[in-house]
């Protein structure tokens, strides 16, 4: 189904209603830096975290959860069992997650654990261009968690990681790119000190999996959650001092973006 820019919009001011009236539970199985920042930009935006992250809790939270992050930044033994126990849940369920494949490319416990849990068929696979291009198989990744590649050399890479998984592909960068194999969208939103703060990407993951417990259009639940996110970074940064002040003011801007915020501000093409 073909949308325009003021389709998808129009959707993600409704998305933004729906799931701050949902309260969607989202189970985040991610790293040990950004706990803290996840769980506080999920209660900003309108979801309720839950940090369940140990094997056998989290396979049986994940069949309830209304959708799940798999984050892969600081994946500890214990960790990576949770993950594929939570993933398959989730799958047999019909929840939607999220994998967000960190720093995969070349690192020798992380990146078979990112192809392991590609394999279980994520529901949209969130990373930058480098960890894209990792997870496909055709890259080594970049540097740490820094991409070394540019969105756009990605979208051949993410077009067939996503007709692959079944799911969506969301390519991070300064110009943030959706496909869900077949049609491609782009959204200009956003703001360089959200790279400036631990937590900045990986709680954008977070975000989508909430935003996927509203509608099945799982390509335009991620465009809505990429618009909502990076709305509120814009929103944040005006007249800021730094990125210490800034990761207060975002909080505050996630809480109360609103659909005049995204029809005024969203650069959705």
């Amino acid at each position: 189904m073909t949308r325009t820019p003021e389709d998808l919009t129009a959707f993600t001011q409704t998305a933004l209603k729906r799931l701050r009236a949902d309260v969607p539970l989202v189970q985040c199985i991610t790293n040990s830096v950004v706990v803290g920042f996840t769980a506080n930009t999920m209660l900003a935006l309108g979801a309720s975290p839950a940090m369940v992250d140990i094997p056998r809790e989290a396979s049986a939270f994940a069949g309830v959860a209304s959708g799940v992050l798999i984050n892969l930044g600081t994946p500890h033994e214990e960790q990576r069992a949770a993950m594929i126990e939570a993933a398959t849940a989730a799958g047999s369920a019909g929840v939607p997650w999220v994998l967000d494949p960190v720093a995969i490319g070349a690192m020798p416990v992380r990146t078979p654990l990112g192809y392991q849990l590609r394999d279980l068929r994520p529901t949209v696979v969130r990373g930058n261009a480098s960890e894209i291009i990792a997870l496909s198989g055709d890259g080594t990744g970049g540097r740490g968690v820094d991409a070394t590649d540019d969105v756009e050399s990605a979208l051949p890479m993410a077009q067939a990681l996503a007709t692959q998984t079944g799911g969506v592909v969301a390519v991070s960068g300064p110009v943030d790119l959706v496909t869900d194999g077949t049609s491609t969208v782009r959204v200009a939103n956003g703001s360089p000190l959200l790279t400036r703060v631990t937590g900045g990407g990986c709680a954008l993951g977070a975000a989508m999996a909430a935003f996927a417990a509203v509608d099945r259009d799982r390509l335009a639940t991620t465009v809505a959650a990429i618009a909502v996110y990076t709305i509120a970074a814009e929103l944040a940064a005006e007249g800021c001092a730094g990125p210490g002040s800034f990761a207060v003011r975002f909080i505050d801007a996630l809480s109360t973006v609103d659909g005049d915020a995204i029809a005024q501000r969203a650069a959705i093409s």
